[in-house]
């Protein structure tokens, strides 16, 4: 049996992981590959990205000495001191992610739903007992897209790969995605037709449960009589469906206090 086989385990978010000289740390999650390499003088990352064929489900990690294939992704870093800690934290996306329902979806006037979402996190990879940032890492590769009105008036946000659904269990649950409930509340009198709906993905903090799955805080939309705009606000705590968790990352920006009321273009244009 060869050394990567012995030291094969699952990998876990937000716990240090202890390296000495020589050796590369492997990752295997979703479609991504990680290698993270402890030197003399310097930390090295390097990453790759493969073609989706499969959803894959399981996180592996396993540690050797051997180096890793040259690979264009490397990246070097200072290594300060004798730092010989590695940790990995999730982080939301640094923009509004764009949702779809699994299929276009029509919310009679005066009615409310909820869909799950679950979206791709990045990774942060940390150093040291001050879990000083080297880089972090999208674990899918994110495309872009338009939401507002126009091309002059809008946001640019990460459309997201996954469906948004109406039960909860019909969400996969993947170590790299978070899950987060949206409630969308139309007091209008006509039907709102939702085909794409914009998650502030940057307000929401990361939660771990302790079956190994992110959350978020759960989002609330509310649709007024006007139609001209919309409020939203995330909620304080968590679904109880998430059981018992740990935060394991801040929101990625603070969100004002209250409702955000934003141009109805820019919640589901």
């Amino acid at each position: 049996m060869d050394i990567e086989t012995e030291s094969r385990r699952d990998g876990v978010w937000a716990q240090p992981y202890e390296l000495v000289t020589g050796q590369t740390q492997h990752h295997k999650l979703g479609h991504v590959r990680l290698w993270v390499t402890l030197l003399e003088k310097e930390w090295q990352v390097r990453t790759e990205t493969r073609e989706p064929e499969t959803d894959p489900v399981g996180w592996t990690e396993s540690v050797d000495h051997r180096l890793p294939p040259a690979s264009e992704s490397l990246k070097r870093f200072v290594r300060e001191g004798n730092t010989s800690t590695v940790t990995f934290i999730p982080a939301v996306a640094n923009l509004p992610t764009v949702i779809r329902p699994y299929h276009p979806l029509t919310i009679p006037g005066g009615t409310r739903c909820t869909i799950y979402v679950g979206t791709v996190v990045w990774m942060k990879i940390c150093v040291g007992q001050n879990q000083t940032l080297l880089t972090e890492v999208p674990l899918a590769v994110p495309s872009l897209t338009w939401v507002g009105k126009n091309t002059m008036e809008g946001e640019l946000c990460y459309a997201s790969p996954n469906f948004g659904r109406l039960v909860l269990e019909a969400v996969p649950k993947r170590a790299w995605r978070a899950v987060t409930p949206v409630t969308i509340i139309n007091r209008r009198t006509e039907p709102l037709l939702l085909e794409r709906f914009s998650l502030p993905t940057p307000l929401l903090s990361l939660h771990q449960n302790d079956r190994g799955e992110l959350w978020t805080p759960g989002v609330v939309v509310e649709v007024a009589t006007d139609m001209n705009s919309a409020s939203l606000h995330v909620d304080e705590g968590l679904l109880v469906a998430a059981g018992p968790c740990k935060k394991v990352a801040p929101a990625r920006e603070k969100a004002a206090r209250g409702r955000l009321v934003r141009a109805i273009d820019r919640v589901f244009g």
